[in-house]
């Protein structure tokens, strides 16, 4: 790996139609990274893990609004659960980059077993409180704030700098797919026997993942350089950032998506109870369709050579876009099918935002990179979840979906012309192949492309 700035590999926000390199060009094997033994296990702990994860998110939201009859509340949830990131995701990172990934990650999924647990001897005991679904939610986020971060950077210590973009993929696939099933589980299991008993599984699934980091091999990880400890580490992270327009736009991006236009829980719930009178079947059958689409757009990620801020910018306007049309939405069934091409997009965002970033940087600097751009993509919903709540609850769920919508969008538009200005880029309308295309491209190349115009 290199221990250079990174900049060299950094995704270009460039249009034009320069040859791409043969590495560029190849798409890979959609499940390559899948041949590395460690990735491999750390790939089926994350399976079993992941549905319980969703479980409890569904059942968490649904005892909420059950406990309360707010979205309002919800929100407040959701927030405390991303607070600490908000708080601590840079300290957090700094620890990441001088502690080893491995027993790191024992320690913290540990401990998110034990929250889980802890949550489930309340509810089946019927003595939970909303006060106490609160609690859990902020404990969970404390761990989340060294786990998060943990988590991504392994990976590259996984599969490496080659396979890095097909394991971050394959990593969204296996985290959505396990959408498809752990809302549907959760739905039956809150109407069947009750929320506690998806609070119980989550924490039983933790063992799935805390077994296969047993098994793993340490000769066969990567070696990467650790960061020592001493003074000025957060600061120089920052520093490191801020230098660099495709990292610190990109996070600026995710930022506003993740701070207003992510916050499904409340969105959906609200959209399921309030628009259209439907139960929880009704949430867990949007949150199961908006899986089938980021499934798809996790797959198709994985077989792209490269990630693209042309491609980021694309997704997060289309993702925007379809968010105000499913605010419209006047029907039950034509909102749930909008739930699939949003998911399809976000996931677009999520991946290629991801990917470029890990890319970008320098392997000892990647955990306080990474734990910037989870504390700004995740800790953005402490202030946006109650916001949102608030909209929802005052203006009604068609006005908070679009204006999260709207937010989207508008950062996405902003931010691409930003980009474009950095990369001393310019916009072009011309032909190729007989067909209208729409591209970016150096400004020395405006005159020589004019005429295709």
């Amino acid at each position: 790996m290199s221990t250079g700035p990174g900049a060299a590999s950094a995704p270009a926000p460039d249009g034009h139609d320069d040859p791409p390199t043969p590495d560029a060009a190849r798409k890979t094997s959609m499940f390559a990274s899948l041949r590395v033994r460690n990735y491999r296990l750390f790939f089926l702990g994350q399976v079993v893990s992941n549905i319980g994860t969703w479980m409890q998110r569904i059942a968490q939201d649904w005892l909420v609004l059950s406990l309360t009859g707010s979205s309002a509340a919800v929100g407040i949830t959701t927030a405390l659960q991303f607070l600490p990131m908000l708080l601590f995701g840079l300290y957090g990172g700094v620890l990441v980059d001088r502690l080893r990934k491995r027993p790191t990650l024992l320690v913290t999924q540990s401990s998110m077993a034990v929250t889980a647990l802890f949550l489930a001897v309340l509810t089946l005991t019927g003595h939970v409180q909303v006060w106490h679904v609160y609690v859990a939610a902020f404990a969970m986020g404390l761990a989340t704030v060294v786990d998060n971060p943990a988590r991504q950077s392994f990976v590259a210590e996984l599969v490496g700098r080659d396979q890095l973009q097909n394991a971050v993929s394959l990593n969204s696939a296996n985290f959505q797919s396990a959408r498809l099933i752990g809302p549907a589980v959760a739905g039956l299991m809150i109407t069947g026997v009750g929320t506690g008993w998806a609070f119980l599984a989550n924490g039983l699934s933790f063992v799935a993942p805390l077994s296969c980091l047993l098994l793993m091999r340490a000769r066969e990880l990567h070696a990467v350089q650790r960061a020592p400890r001493g003074k000025g580490q957060l600061r120089e992270g920052l520093h490191y950032v801020a230098g660099r327009p495709e990292l610190i736009w990109t996070i600026v991006l995710v930022g506003f998506i993740g701070t207003f236009g992510f916050n499904f829980p409340v969105f959906l719930s609200a959209f399921a109870d309030d628009v259209f009178d439907a139960g929880a079947g009704a949430y867990s059958l949007f949150n199961t369709l908006m899986a089938v689409g980021s499934v798809a757009g996790a797959l198709l990620a994985a077989r792209r050579g490269t990630a693209r801020l042309r491609v980021l910018i694309a997704a997060a306007l289309a993702f925007g876009a379809l968010e105000m049309v499913a605010a419209t939405a006047p029907e039950l069934w034509l909102f749930a099918l909008l739930m699939v091409p949003i998911g399809v997009f976000s996931m677009t965002v999520n991946v290629t935002a991801n990917t470029s970033i890990q890319m970008s940087t320098d392997p000892a600097m990647r955990g306080r990179v990474m734990a910037l751009y989870m504390m700004v993509f995740l800790g953005g919903s402490p202030v946006g979840a109650p916001i949102v709540g608030w909209v929802t609850d005052t203006y009604g769920a068609r006005v908070g979906f679009a204006a999260g919508g709207a937010v989207a969008a508008t950062a996405a538009l902003v931010i691409g012309l930003v980009l474009a200005r950095v990369g001393n880029l310019r916009l072009t309308v011309g032909w190729h192949r007989g067909h209208p295309q729409v591209r970016f491209v150096p400004r020395e190349r405006r005159e020589e492309l004019a005429p295709a115009a």
